[in-house]
């Protein structure tokens, strides 16, 4: 196993992300309108990706903001970690491949229900009442449930706004599969994690991308945080959960933390180089991609 990362220094992520993706926002959705004047169209749907740790959740707060209350947008913020398969679910398909370590637990494409996810997105792209899941992390000792419909989000019904803008957010949004002899390539290659499966395994990751197609090609504009080394990832899951166990004597330990990130590292080391190159193939300006350092500061900042 590789040595584990240093943690960085600074334990507070300063914003400084808003001021440069607010004002590409705003630009897109202006072309957006522009576009679709009647307010019979379907809302502007946004996607933010971002390693883990590097400050999606102070990001999403900001724009959600600006749009609801500066602009008055009906805005709704998802994330596709609710979106992962109920526990029975998770527990078939680990059962299904058992030598399959990549879907033993949550996390990479093929653990989310795919089908509810377009069916809500096709819901809200016609403006229909629609119901927003909601999923508990912690449920079954921190494997994780969907909570029952009772518990969640209404949106679009009689007695409510319509929604104008959708932001999707997550660690894994905007990911497209590339071709087997890439993978094979990347695997050969030295790398972190791909040598530790089973080639086999990260071509059913891959294969599983194609059912969020529907819902990557909604997209109207795209947001990638990305950082100048994605090792960086351990060190900022390492340092929350040390912030964790400091502040609230729990959290996972060092060790658990890299065996965490290892569950997700896989699709980093496959699938980064492609938002990289831009995910919308045949629309140009419509993607920022913002480079941080190992502090999560931004350093460069790419519309492609």
């Amino acid at each position: 196993m590789a040595s584990t990362p240093d943690v960085p220094l600074q334990t507070r992520i300063v914003d400084d992300k808003s001021p440069k993706c607010v004002p590409f926002i705003l630009e897109r959705l202006q072309a957006y309108q522009a576009a679709s004047p009647t307010t019979s169209s379907r809302p502007f749907i946004i996607g933010l990706n971002g390693v883990q740790g590097v400050g999606k959740t102070t990001l999403v707060r900001a724009l959600a903001e600006t749009l609801q209350e500066r602009r008055s947008l009906q805005t709704l913020v998802l994330s596709i970690d609710d979106f992962y398969l109920r526990h029975a679910d998770q527990l078939r398909l680990a059962a299904s491949q058992p030598d399959n370590a990549l879907v033993q637990v949550r996390g990479e494409p093929g653990t989310h229900d795919v089908a509810l996810l377009r069916d809500v997105f096709n819901a809200l792209s016609n403006g229909e009442p629609t119901l927003i899941p909601a999923y508990d992390k912690g449920a079954y000792n921190g494997l994780g449930e969907r909570l029952p419909e009772s518990q969640w989000t209404r949106v679009n019904h009689e007695d409510q706004p319509r929604v104008q803008v959708v932001i999707l957010e997550g660690w894994c949004v905007g990911f497209r599969g590339v071709s087997h002899d890439e993978i094979q390539a990347k695997w050969l290659a030295p790398s972190r994690t791909l040598a530790l499966h089973q080639l086999d395994d990260l071509f059913f990751i891959n294969d599983q991308l194609k059912g969020y197609e529907a819902v990557t090609n909604l997209l109207d504009a795209f947001i990638h945080i990305d950082a100048e080394d994605t090792e960086y990832v351990y060190g900022w899951r390492l340092e929350q959960e040390q912030v964790l166990r400091r502040e609230r004597g729990i959290g996972m330990t060092d060790e658990q933390v890299i065996r965490f990130v290892d569950a997700y590292y896989p699709a980093y080391e496959l699938f980064s180089d492609g938002m990289r190159s831009g995910i919308f193939r045949d629309r140009k300006g419509c993607q920022l991609r913002l480079i941080v350092d190992k502090y999560r500061m931004v350093v460069d900042t790419i519309v492609i």
